[in-house]
């Protein structure tokens, strides 16, 4: 019987690159939509959560994640889990993936795609709005599209902007958000904000605006200015119109409408723009993106 790899996040992620990833996620969205399916269980204060994707000619994935807020003051991680990944042919069992190897390469992936489209292919001035674990992995992707781009940083606490770039040399702290966002030709925005952080009247003509931290239907990163200005696509309207703030909150109170938001990534052809547009793109994940970055790094795997 042949084993089933095991994909630990060093050795995984050693084989990647961004700009494969994607291509890879670029292929996956000209195949049949796929079918998602959440289940949540609770044991206050810890979770878990498992998120399931079917698409047809690429397989099925669970990925499945436990919470345990109390870890951190046992020296051990709050999140932990695994990405089963499973062939659309028989339904077997073809590899397990260390969850965080996933979710990164997903998340920042997911951003990536779109900035490829969206974003100017000349920009050089790049802000990350939040110094987190997300933060890191988008600095890391956007530096593979956008080379000679210089990168800042902003943070709510400046002292963790400060340790960001301090692990990272070629990346500085901006002291003023508006400023910054004034002066950028990309803001990639990862905070856990319920109120928005980055104005409409603060944006510039041909800057591309890359929201991923809001994911509750109580969390907004930017004001109802900047979605107006704004040509406006998402990942996905499933996942999306109905469940995060940023847009579901504007749309109920009729400040945008359901055609303000273009495409999302099954309308691929349309991510276009003009030199002076400002576009602004919502990442809001989703378990085929999983799905996708897993079949990546599982080919990877078995390419090396």
């Amino acid at each position: 019987m042949t084993s089933v790899p095991v994909i630990p996040f060093a050795e995984g992620e050693a084989l990647l690159d961004w700009i494969g990833l994607t291509d890879a996620m670029a292929a996956g969205h000209t195949l049949p939509k796929a079918e998602i399916g959440d289940t949540f269980l609770y044991r206050d204060p810890d979770t878990l959560l498992s998120r399931a994707a079917w698409i047809d000619g690429m397989g099925m994935a669970v990925k499945t994640a436990t919470v345990f807020p109390g870890n951190p003051g046992r020296g051990a991680p709050m999140i932990n889990g695994g990405v089963n990944l499973y062939s659309d042919g028989d339904g077997t069992l073809q590899a397990i993936i260390d969850f965080h190897l996933v979710t990164k390469w997903k998340t920042a992936g997911d951003s990536l795609l779109a900035a490829r489209r969206l974003a100017r292919p000349d920009s050089r001035n790049i802000l990350i709005v939040g110094a987190g674990t997300v933060g890191r992995s988008l600095h890391d992707a956007y530096s593979a599209v956008f080379p000679e781009a210089h990168f800042q940083v902003w943070n709510r606490t400046r002292a963790n902007a400060l340790a960001m770039a301090t692990e990272r040399p070629m990346l500085t702290v901006a002291g003023d958000l508006e400023q910054a966002v004034r002066s950028a030709d990309i803001i990639t925005s990862a905070t856990m904000s319920t109120e928005p952080l980055i104005m409409g009247e603060w944006l510039q003509p041909g800057q591309h605006i890359d929201l991923i931290g809001a994911y509750r239907p109580d969390m907004r990163e930017v004001d109802d200015a900047a979605l107006l200005k704004s040509r406006v696509f998402v990942d996905s309207f499933d996942t999306t119109i109905n469940h995060i703030g940023e847009v579901k909150i504007p749309l109920e109170a009729g400040t945008i409408n359901r055609d303000h938001m273009l495409a999302d990534y099954y309308d691929l052809d349309a991510f276009k723009r003009t030199p002076d547009d400002i576009t602004l793109f919502k990442n809001g994940g989703g378990t085929h993106l999983d799905l996708m970055t897993s079949r990546y790094i599982l080919d990877r795997w078995t390419a090396k």
